[in-house]
């Protein structure tokens, strides 16, 4: 049963959500000397809850709408999906139990987060439960609207909101720096984000799923992608520059090599199989440059 769910809830993704949360934490910390562990150890909880029930929750409602099943049927596209509902390995009852166990999990993390640290911490919680629930399902959809709300919603909901959350619960104050932080780590996660659209556009547009890559055509999503990855790397300069990261945290510049070498293999045409080594690329990209951010801050707390 661990390994179904695991399996059904794409948990081997959930660094991208865990890595900000850490992040914002480690600010309160080296910032404002302030930690405590075990808000911090809820706050995990409960952001892991809430990704993981996104992940299951877009699963039910783009199966729904017959995107998950037009890409099956597709050639050459890629399915990103658990495969549990198009394959028939859970039940929907079964899927949507789990599904709202996990939003239950986020939920009582919240509120109790929220009656140590202050009312903010529901809004952030709140504004999270908003985008994860609204990202596919009726009536907003912003993964279908095709104008860019899409990514914003990613950027918001793994950078901003986590990172400025976890600051917030350790320290019941906000930063500017906190917001700076966040959009580094947001950035990256909304290029693998963006770059999973290529693995399966052609059967998005057929189940009328107006993802960036299927209004803009795939040569021009292609240069909007190595745009976004330059403006993940440039704002870690800024982010130095504005001290709310220490000068050796630069080092992570070097995590931007081989996803910029995957770039160059790319053509302005690819095949779906031709984006796999992008889309592993831009999350190794992501992992490891907020290991690396993780680890400077921790340094500088230690030597401040």
């Amino acid at each position: 049963m661990l390994k179904s769910f695991l399996k059904a809830s794409r948990f081997r993704v959930i660094p991208v959500m865990l890595i900000p949360v850490a992040l914002g934490a480690l600010g309160a910390y080296v910032w404002k000397g302030e930690f405590h562990p075990w808000l911090f150890i809820l706050t995990l909880i409960g952001a892991g809850a809430a990704h993981l029930f996104s992940n299951m929750v877009n699963d039910l409602w783009d199966y729904k709408s017959g995107t998950d099943i037009a890409a099956q049927g597709t050639e050459g596209a890629i399915s990103t999906n658990s495969g549990f509902l198009t394959n028939g390995t859970w039940s929907i009852g079964k899927f949507k139990a789990v599904t709202w166990l996990m939003f239950a999990i986020a939920a009582l993390s919240g509120v109790a987060l929220s009656l140590i640290s202050g009312w903010p911490v529901l809004v952030f919680g709140l504004a999270g439960a908003f985008i994860a629930y609204f990202y596919v399902a009726p009536p907003i959809r912003f993964g279908y609207l095709g104008k860019g709300y899409s990514e914003i919603a990613i950027l918001l909901s793994f950078g901003v909101l986590p990172v400025a959350g976890a600051y917030y619960v350790q320290a019941s104050e906000l930063d500017y720096r906190a917001l700076l932080l966040s959009l580094p780590i947001g950035l990256l996660t909304t290029l693998i984000l963006f770059n999973h659209h290529f693995l399966h556009w052609e059967a998005d547009r057929q189940a009328g799923k107006k993802t960036l890559v299927v209004v803009w055509g795939e040569q021009r999503a292609l240069r909007f992608s190595r745009i976004l990855m330059f403006l993940a790397y440039a704002s870690l300069v800024l982010c130095v520059a504005a001290g709310a990261l220490p000068v050796y945290a630069l080092l992570a510049l070097l995590t931007a090599i081989p996803i910029y070498l995957v770039y160059g293999r790319l053509s302005a045409h690819n095949p779906s199989v031709a984006y796999l080594p992008l889309m592993g690329a831009s999350l190794k990209a992501t992992m490891n440059c907020g290991a690396i951010l993780i680890i400077a801050l921790i340094v500088q707390g230690l030597i401040q």
